[in-house]
């Protein structure tokens, strides 16, 4: 952990850090990769051989697509310790085939412990769904986020403060989303089988860099309403 520490410091040293990304060259990103492969193999000349070996991660992290909040820096993880899958704010929508396959994958064949839904405060999709605008495309994708409010308006629309009434639904995004997870007949089939399996729901902080674990866990469909199981397969 200590290696991995400081390789992800000097990553961020020669790549943000004195940078601005605004006016790079494409092919500075080409540099930087031939710099942190050479400060890499300094440190585990085998990591790479190691690493191409194949992949046995034992999180599967679904979180938001904002380049601020990357899987394995914010939890102090190695590549290859999670499985990601990331979109606009986070979203665990039944007719997503991208998301779906994802998770199939991850349960069936990398048999992961854990899932982890992850959405983070200030989150953009969430904004945007609160207000009236019309942003395009996207618009049908946020639609979900607004279902989300509207199945908890009486709680929101008790909250005075604009900032207080978004990091609440920043929470309830991630917390129905975990249950929209629960629904699925991969994770109801992975329990059936006797998979050892957990769903999570946490939310990140962009402004202290800590994570707030919401308290909303899962290893069982015994909580799902019962129009939502599904029997065995």
């Amino acid at each position: 952990m200590e290696n991995q520490q400081k390789r992800q410091s000097r990553e961020t040293k020669n790549i943000s850090v004195g940078h601005d990304l605004h006016q790079f060259d494409y092919s500075d990103l080409l540099r930087w990769n031939k710099q942190w492969v050479a400060e890499t193999l300094a440190e585990d000349p085998d990591y790479f051989k190691k690493l191409s070996k194949g992949q046995n991660p034992p999180i599967l992290w679904i979180g938001c697509a904002d380049s601020r909040v990357p899987a394995n820096q914010i939890t102090g993880t190695n590549p290859g310790d999670i499985f990601v899958h990331r979109n606009i704010a986070n979203m665990v929508i039944h007719t997503d085939m991208n998301m779906l396959s994802v998770l199939d994958y991850a349960v069936s064949v990398l048999r992961v412990k854990h899932v982890i839904v992850c959405g983070h405060y200030g989150c953009g999709g969430v904004l945007a769904a609160m207000s009236h605008k019309q942003f395009g495309l996207i618009d049908n994708w946020l639609r979900h986020i607004k279902d989300v409010y509207r199945t908890h308006s009486d709680e929101l629309e008790k909250i005075a403060d604009e900032t207080e009434r978004r990091m609440r639904l920043v929470e309830l995004n991630v917390i129905e989303n975990v249950y929209n997870l629960c629904k699925t007949s991969t994770l109801q089939n992975a329990w059936k089988q006797g998979h050892e399996l957990s769903v999570h729901g946490w939310v990140y902080s962009l402004e202290t860099g800590i994570i707030n674990d919401l308290n909303v866990s899962f290893n069982s469909d015994e909580k799902l309403g019962s129009v939502f199981k599904f029997d065995a397969k």
